[in-house]
């Protein structure tokens, strides 16, 4: 049951895998360069990047820029593609419901529009063209 849940075997037609293929490309590009920005700048952001969870103002942005950065890869190349979502699907959700739940939309906008990005992306699958597809499945 979890093999099936980490590594999709549902066939995809090559037409909605390559727009798969595309929209991880896009969706994950550019939630890593915000994690390439974080990363670029964590000296200056570590004292004072927002802690809405209490674990530490450091080890929340460790947290997030790892769900930016290192999970996007997995994102983008489809590797381990579910399991990686769920820190950029958590880091979204508590940026638009934590971080800025008092702003006006406007502001907290682009995190709901990834937070729905990833959420469609995990329930549809990463089609055919993965990472995963090519080390886990079986062939047939």
């Amino acid at each position: 049951m979890i093999y099936n849940f980490l590594f999709s075997s549902e066939p995809r037609d090559t037409k909605s895998s390559v727009l798969l293929l595309i929209a991880r490309i896009i969706f994950g590009s550019l939630l890593l360069y915000h994690g390439i920005q974080k990363l670029g700048s964590f000296s200056e952001l570590s004292s004072s990047f927002p802690d809405p969870l209490g674990l530490g103002n450091q080890l929340s942005l460790s947290l997030v820029i790892f769900g930016e950065l290192v999970c996007s890869l997995g994102f983008i190349f489809g590797l381990l593609y579910r399991l990686t979502m769920i820190p950029m699907i958590f880091t979204m959700g508590i940026a638009f419901f934590v971080f800025h739940r008092q702003d006006p939309f406007v502001i907290k906008e682009l995190s709901f529009n990834y937070l729905l990005v990833y959420l469609i992306m995990y329930i549809t699958g990463p089609g055919k063209y993965t990472i995963d597809r090519f080390l886990f499945l079986k062939k047939k």
